[in-house]
């Protein structure tokens, strides 16, 4: 038995270094049953979250209306602050509603900035008042390393948290609200008449993936928190810092093979290393800029089109392959928070 599951951790290590290869910034896999880590890099650095700051703010709707304050089909306002949020936004008129179903499609799929704000007004009458609220969420979740400054995660230098503190928000969010599930899987929606799509590329491309959420600034990269389940067993990844949005989805696709491979191995031999009981690295960094190494026409780095030469058919021409970022870095959005 034991040299079966050798054998699988020699595989496993394996699939891993191909994983490495494309990293840029720190990386977690983990079994949210349970928190078991199942590979970490840099876990407990500071990192800009992006849009993944939008998983709290869905996680404190999704408490509103399990406490009543809300409901799905309650319509709130669209007001002057939120439609002076930069993009990605639904770009309503002041004025306008939406019901918090739709707010929350908008919030979680599109990433839309103005909808965050929309919640956070609707929920404690102000920003301020809402930020409070994710900050003493965040604590009582055991995020320790996370501070929050704003509900859209638009560039802001105090707003940083971790990979350890962002699976521990996505283990709660579906550990707590499961019946919200389905916002995290939803890879497009219809808002009225406005047609919105996801930004996370992992829900199409990878076997068993169900959810969960993208972010991009020019400082942080391009971030994820992915989850996949196979025969009843889920796996989330965090991901952060990719150069590309498509280097964001090859790498998180990469990190959650990689959990369904050594699972059995790690649960046998390690069963105590969990994103709980794990002590904070005493090295752990502080936030850093990875503006330079993104490839966005946003942040100034797009990588201009390398001129086309002749390879075998069986391998990708470098003009495809700039293609292919070229739309991945559109798909994001802007260099806001997507």
């Amino acid at each position: 038995m034991r040299a079966r599951w050798f054998m699988v951790a020699v595989a496993a290590l394996t699939l891993l270094s191909g994983a490495e290869a494309l990293a840029r910034g720190p990386a977690l896999v983990f079994d949210p049953s349970d928190g078991l880590v199942l590979y970490a890099e840099d876990a407990d650095d500071h990192w800009h979250p992006a849009s993944l700051t939008k998983i709290m703010t869905a996680y404190v709707t999704f408490e509103a209306l399990k406490n009543g304050k809300l409901t799905l089909e309650q319509r709130i306002p669209y007001s002057e602050r939120a439609q002076s949020q930069p993009p990605s936004k639904l770009g309503l008129h002041v004025g306008a509603t939406l019901t918090i179903d739709q707010a929350l499609k908008a919030l979680i799929i599109k990433s839309a900035n103005d909808v965050a704000v929309m919640l956070a007004e609707a929920i404690d009458g102000s920003q301020r008042e809402f930020v409070a609220r994710m900050n003493r969420t965040a604590q009582s979740l055991g995020m320790t390393r996370t501070i929050f400054v704003n509900p859209n995660g638009l560039p802001a230098p105090q707003q940083v948290t971790t990979a350890r503190d962002l699976a521990k928000l996505a283990r709660a969010a579906i550990k707590n609200y499961p019946e919200h599930m389905p916002y995290w899987s939803m890879f497009s929606a219809k808002i009225g008449k406005i047609l919105i799509g996801s930004h996370n590329g992992i829900l199409r491309t990878f076997n068993g993936a169900d959810g969960m959420k993208t972010g991009f600034i020019c400082d942080s990269g391009f971030n994820v928190v992915a989850s996949a389940t196979r025969d009843g067993r889920q796996i989330m990844a965090v991901v952060l810092g990719e150069p590309t949005s498509g280097q964001r989805t090859i790498r998180a696709a990469n990190l959650l093979e990689h959990g369904f491979e050594i699972y059995g191995w790690k649960q046998l031999f390690n069963h105590a290393e969990s994103i709980d009981s794990i002590p904070v690295a005493s090295d752990a960094r502080d936030v850093i800029s990875v503006r330079q190494a993104v490839l966005s026409y946003e942040c100034g780095t797009k990588r201009p089109p390398a001129k086309k030469r002749k390879q075998k058919k069986s391998e990708p021409t470098q003009a495809i392959i700039d293609r292919k970022q070229g739309a991945a870095a559109t798909d994001s959005g802007s260099a806001a928070a997507n």
